[in-house]
């Protein structure tokens, strides 16, 4: 059989095809219009230069070949975020801000979710070299604008803070094997297992620990956040400034989620993850990451988000589709010719039958050109 693809691998068929393209369209042009720079960076990369900085995380996710030219390891990209950073680190070499963006397919040796493909279609946007809270904001907002673009609400925003675990566990002393226990049970919102972990550790950052599960909720769990966990220097420079996003983007639907800790080992500041109605996984993370471009030679604070707009496409509401309009094999007469091309360059879908064919089966046909009285003109396929 050997039309059949791989486990969650698919063909992007005529009509999905044409609306993954016309959100991408849309998400880019909306991303450009914030000054944010278009780049394309290869499918494959020395293996090195994939999982080092951001993408450290991906070792599992990403395919692994040989390269029969230079005898090295390489990968397909599992994430184009490592790829922006070299790209900002190494290529570019701006001083000040840069905004770059793109959109791709990336390849994942498992699938993320249930839900979810194993070729996602990345389109994102990344901000380099600008430390401060307002850098978060600018790519909250322009995420939230993407989905206004496409007509696609959000029924949540959550909010969280790696800084925050990762203060907790400096100061509780903990080794790297618990750390990475607790934060697995983190994660889960594992209370009993945590309790368990967190036995042998000093109050007052054993309860902290154990309260992170439960401090998500509405905006309002940052007041007992700042009631409830140490007042360490990080911590407190954590908690103001998920409240200033909170404060400077009311018309935001956000929400607090402390122990969401996606992406840990790379994000070291705001996380982010954008939900729609009826929709149970996340459609769009995102954070900082301050230090990306390290390994290739120049360290960048950074902060960006992306989603799959394989998956964005099956949540937006379908818009009416264009209908075409059929034509004759105009051959050699020059006036059919030259109205074909004329309703083509205004934007129409014309499609023009070649000799001996009856119908067109793709795209749609509603209209026709017929000739009445040595005049072309446009009229409406009625249905039988």
């Amino acid at each position: 059989m050997n039309w059949l693809l791989p486990e969650y691998i698919a063909d992007a068929l005529p009509a999905e095809a044409a609306r993954i393209e016309q959100l991408r369209r849309t998400v880019l042009d909306h991303f450009r219009a914030g000054g944010f720079e278009f780049v394309m960076p290869p499918m494959l990369e020395y293996l090195e230069s994939l999982l080092t900085g951001a993408g450290q995380d991906l070792n599992l996710r990403t395919f692994k070949l040989v390269d029969q030219l230079s005898g090295r390891t390489m990968g397909v990209r599992a994430d184009i975020t490592p790829q922006a950073a070299r790209i900002d680190a190494h290529l570019l070499n701006h001083q000040g801000v840069t905004r770059l963006c793109y959109c791709d397919s990336v390849l994942h040796t498992l699938p993320a979710s249930v839900s979810a493909g194993r070729e996602p279609l990345q389109i994102g946007a990344e901000l380099y070299g600008f430390a401060g809270i307002e850098a978060d904001l600018a790519i909250i907002r322009l995420m939230a604008g993407a989905f206004a673009k496409i007509k696609l609400p959000l029924s949540r925003v959550d909010l969280g803070h790696v800084g925050i675990f990762r203060a907790l566990a400096e100061a509780a002393g903990l080794a790297p094997d618990a750390e990475e226990n607790v934060l697995s049970l983190l994660r889960a919102k594992d209370v009993p297992g945590l309790v368990e972990a967190c036995a042998g550790v000093a109050s007052p950052y054993r309860e902290a620990l154990q309260a992170l599960p439960l401090l998500y909720g509405g905006v309002d769990v940052l007041v007992r956040a700042q009631a409830e966990l140490p007042a360490l220097p990080a911590i407190t420079a954590a908690l103001d400034g998920l409240r200033h996003l909170v404060e400077a983007a009311p018309e935001l639907p956000f929400s607090i989620d402390l122990s969401d800790l996606r992406g840990y080992h790379y994000h070291n500041g705001v996380v982010f993850a954008a939900y729609c109605p009826d929709y149970p996984a996340a459609i769009a993370l995102g954070g900082r990451y301050d230090g990306a471009g390290k390994a290739f030679g120049r360290a960048r604070p950074a902060t960006g988000f992306s989603m799959d707009l394989r998956e964005v496409v099956r949540l937006v509401a379908p818009g009416k589709a264009q209908g075409a309009i059929l034509a004759a094999w105009a051959g050699h007469d020059k006036t059919l010719a030259g109205l074909i091309a004329a309703l083509r360059e205004q934007g129409e879908i014309v499609v023009e039958l070649l000799p001996g064919e009856t119908a067109c089966e793709g795209p749609l046909c509603d209209r026709k050109l017929v000739q009445v009285g040595g005049q072309w003109i446009i009229e409406a396929i009625q249905e039988d």
